[in-house]
């Protein structure tokens, strides 16, 4: 039987947003307010200041990213104490903590957790009737890997 892992109804959301995005992040939290207050929120450093000062939302914060947040995040999600990743995310703008912003998506992929990395797909996920309950996420089988790392 495959490993297995319970989103459980009120998930825990990571927030993060490049500098270009996070207006667009404002707007899109602003109205998922009502959606976003019935989950635990955690979000890197600026991010999460700003939806914290403007929509009053109880918000963990984690360093910012080039400070090592992003990096926080993937921690969390790799202990599984993180459900989903919200990351609107520049493609255009060059980052000098680019090496972290590609760790973090991949440890994403890794753990098979939901990621939206556009309003479009944070809609599609946020609105998902899966959001209203309890899901029972698929973790892979990492024991062969471990077990050659252990040789």
């Amino acid at each position: 039987m495959k490993p297995q892992a319970i989103i459980k109804h009120k998930k825990r959301i990571a927030l993060v947003a490049h500098d270009n995005k996070k207006q667009d992040m404002l707007e899109w939290a602003k109205y998922n307010l009502g959606t976003l207050q019935q989950h635990f929120l955690y979000a890197t450093g600026t991010t999460g200041k700003l939806l914290e000062q403007e929509l009053c939302l109880d918000i963990h914060m984690l360093e910012s990213g080039p400070l090592g947040g992003d990096m926080q995040v993937g921690a969390r999600i790799a202990d599984g104490d993180i459900d989903f990743l919200i990351f609107f995310w520049d493609p255009l703008a060059p980052l000098p903590h680019d090496p972290d912003v590609k760790a973090l998506l991949r440890v994403a992929v890794v753990w098979n957790i939901p990621i939206a990395m556009n309003r479009s797909s944070a809609d599609f996920i946020i609105s998902s009737t899966i959001m209203n309950g309890d899901y029972t996420r698929k973790l892979p089988d990492y024991e062969c890997y471990r077990h050659r790392l252990d040789k």
